[in-house]
């Protein structure tokens, strides 16, 4: 199991400086990879492409390009440069966001998002592997027909003959597409107690695509489980778990409507019903404080590594042993000389443990 760093957006500021210094210290601590990521403010390529040039061993990844705001070929086009740029460092993260950003922000219908997230898949791929794209699909028709477009081919060439896709999966049916049609699973909320749940859907997509290939298999073997969990350390474990509280009530109960919140119904799948509820209920009411307090300790701690080195490393070794091959940390510190710090308190319970071997 390796280490990861998610640093987020930009928001303004020298916070985009603060970022660099964690990249750089993440590299030099062995981390395998930087992740960023977009909503409706920074875009994760610009960050990823300037992270890029001033590291050298460290991957980039994108958690995640957001389907609806570029087309397929569009991202097959970043990739392949990110690629290159970087020296054969990057991860192609994709997902396809949630109603409120996909019509609100970019105009695009959010309907049948599996299957447009399949055809986007598709056509990224045929793209990087420098084909000549055309594709006829129920969302993407290239070339258009009756027009004067034609089939075009990549002109750019990424290091590697295969550049890794990653899917953002909350739900069952999206973890199956993920295991199905993608090199590695970016996950959020993740506690190790319910990871198992989520990994025996992915194997299902795995063993129909594997099926596809003629071999009987649902092995997990070179498919990246990427775990997301906040980071906090120190001795009160209780205070440790405060900064991440206002994370917790945004995702669970203000991230997408009152009918369609994803995060909320994964709560709900890991046995946080009526939490879920009150959390929603309070955040969408605005009562954000209140909100945040209503998140339980138990499912704070669940999906964060939070204390000293000895308790980091237990956590870690049970994601290792839930099926984790990559626990991808945010520091949540106020500033960014103690995020650099508790990095390091990773490294070093990551190796206390003995998963990272």
């Amino acid at each position: 199991m390796r280490l990861g760093l998610n640093i987020g957006f930009v928001y303004g500021g020298d916070d985009h400086l603060d970022h660099l210094r964690l990249a750089k210290e993440a590299e030099a601590l062995g981390y395998s990879v930087t992740w960023a990521a977009e909503a409706y403010g920074s875009d994760a390529a610009t960050l990823l492409s300037w992270i890029a040039a001033q590291t050298t061993t460290i991957d980039v990844g994108s958690a995640v390009f957001q389907i609806p705001a570029r087309t397929p070929a569009m991202a097959a086009m970043t990739a392949a440069t990110l690629d290159r740029l970087s020296n054969g460092r990057f991860r192609l993260g994709l997902g396809v966001s949630g109603p409120q950003v996909s019509e609100g922000w970019h105009g695009v219908r959010f309907s049948q998002p599996l299957l447009r997230t399949r055809e986007y898949v598709d056509i990224v791929n045929k793209a990087l592997r420098r084909e000549t794209v055309s594709y006829d699909g129920n969302y993407f028709t290239l070339p258009l027909p009756d027009g004067p477009g034609k089939a075009l081919k990549l002109t750019v060439r990424p290091i590697r003959d295969h550049v890794p896709v990653y899917l953002a999966a909350v739900g069952p049916k999206n973890l199956e597409l993920a295991g199905e049609i993608a090199d590695g699973w970016l996950g959020i909320l993740n506690d190790p107690g319910f990871l198992g749940e989520q990994l025996a859907h992915i194997r299902t997509g795995r063993a129909a695509r594997r099926a596809d290939d003629h071999e009987s298999t649902d092995t997990l073997d070179g498919f990246d489980v990427v775990v997301s969990t906040p980071l906090v350390t120190g001795d009160d474990v209780q205070a440790a778990a405060d900064p991440v509280r206002g994370y917790a009530a945004l995702y669970v109960g203000g991230m997408g409507s009152r009918e369609k919140n994803f995060y909320n119904q994964l709560a709900v799948r890991m046995g946080y019903a009526e939490e879920a509820q009150q959390i929603q209920d309070l955040y969408l009411d605005k009562l954000h404080r209140e909100a945040m307090a209503a998140v339980p300790f138990g499912f704070l701690d669940g999906i964060s590594l939070l204390g000293g080195k000895e308790r980091i490393a237990d956590k870690l070794t049970a994601y290792a042993e839930a099926g984790a091959t990559t626990v991808a940390v945010t520091p949540f510190a106020s500033t960014v000389e103690q995020r650099i710090a508790d990095l390091r308190t990773a490294a070093e319970a990551l190796e206390l443990s003995g998963a990272g071997h």
